[in-house]
Parts: structure tokens; sequence; C-alpha cells
């Protein structure tokens, strides 16, 4: 059974859909650890419930980024993880953890890259207008929101959805899509390809 470690910043959601599906015996792994970017983040109230082990770090660690990622990079490493699971976390990997695990850190951003990189991308795919954007799954690397894609799933953006009701339907989507990618990764489906297109086996 793979171990994951999981990085966050905010509320859990899909930390918490994760643990669900994990309770559910849908999803065949074990959270290692949980590493949050803010000490008052509330996901790691969900972790704890969880009986997770957990780390915290403070803005002022991240003054000096590299040195907070090697710290995670260790952290993780003792902790056994084979893969990291970005979710919602709203800090850039640095090489340390890049380095640490390469192509095992997994990203889900709230748009249909390449459109819509970015903090707020579900708000600018809003104000754009767009009919169809989603929710993408990729593996991280040293480019904000470039690396290879795992998985894309589509929304619709209807004529009576507001901003915030397109961000629920985003959200209901990434608490699904999520364990379903993690759960491909625990049967060893998920291959890259030598021109870095990734293979769902």
């Amino acid at each position: 059974m793979i171990r994951l470690g999981i990085l966050i910043s905010g509320s859990g959601t899909n930390l918490q859909a994760i643990i669900d599906a994990i309770e559910a015996d849908t999803l065949d792994v074990n959270i290692a650890l949980v590493v949050s970017s803010r000490p008052d983040a509330y996901g790691l109230t969900r972790a704890e419930a969880g009986g997770i082990p957990t780390l915290a770090l403070t803005k002022s660690d991240y003054e000096y980024p590299i040195a907070a990622d090697e710290r995670i990079a260790r952290a993780l490493q003792l902790a056994g993880v084979d893969y990291v699971v970005m979710a919602g976390y709203m800090r850039k990997v640095c090489a340390p953890l890049l380095t640490a695990f390469p192509q095992r850190i997994i990203n889900i951003h709230p748009a249909l890259l390449p459109s819509f990189v970015g903090a707020h991308a579900i708000a600018d795919a809003f104000a754009y207008g767009v009919k169809l954007t989603g929710v993408t799954v990729h593996l991280a690397n040293e480019e904000y929101d470039r690396g290879p894609i795992i998985a894309q799933r589509a929304v619709e953006v209807e004529e009576a959805d507001t901003l915030e009701t397109l961000e629920q339907k985003i959200h209901a989507v990434e608490h699904v899509l999520y364990p379903e990618v993690l759960q491909l990764l625990a049967q060893g489906r998920v291959r890259i390809a030598d021109d870095g297109r990734v293979a769902i086996l």
C-alpha cells in the first residue's frame, strides 16, 4: 500500500475527500503525514481527527523557501512517503521537494490546464465567460501549473451560474476525481512516457 504525504494550506476539503474514500474502502492508500503551510489551517483538525500525524509551518518559515522545502522533504522521507499530494497547498514547491520526490508530486487545479493557471483559476474562467471549465490533476514540476497532466474532468458553466455556484461545482468534481486518480497510482496504473506524457494503464 502506497503512503501519501498531503500538503495543505486551508480548510482541507480535498484532504477530507481522500480520508472519506479510504474509510469507504474505495482508496487503498495510507496517509503518512499531513503538512500545512499555516498552523491555523482547519485541515490540520481534520487530520488530527483521523489520527494522522501533522507538521505545521508558519509564514516566517517560508521567508526561506528552500529551507522550508528541505524541512518538509525530510519530514516526508522520515514518514516513508511514496507520493506527495498537494491539496489546496498555496506554496510553490521548490527544488528540495522536487528532487526528493521526482515525478511523485501530484497537484489538483480547478481549471482545464493549460488554461487559467494560478491561484484564481475559477474566478478567472468565470470572468472570461467560458462555457466549459473543469478540474486537472497533474504532476508538479518547476513550472507553476505546467506539469504533465494525469486526468481532467470538464464542468459546464451554465447561464444561471454565479461564481459561488461554479466554485461549488468545481470542488464537488475535485472531491471525486482526486481519490480516483490516487487509486490509479495505488494500483500502479500511471506511467510517464519518454515524451513526458502520462499514460493510464
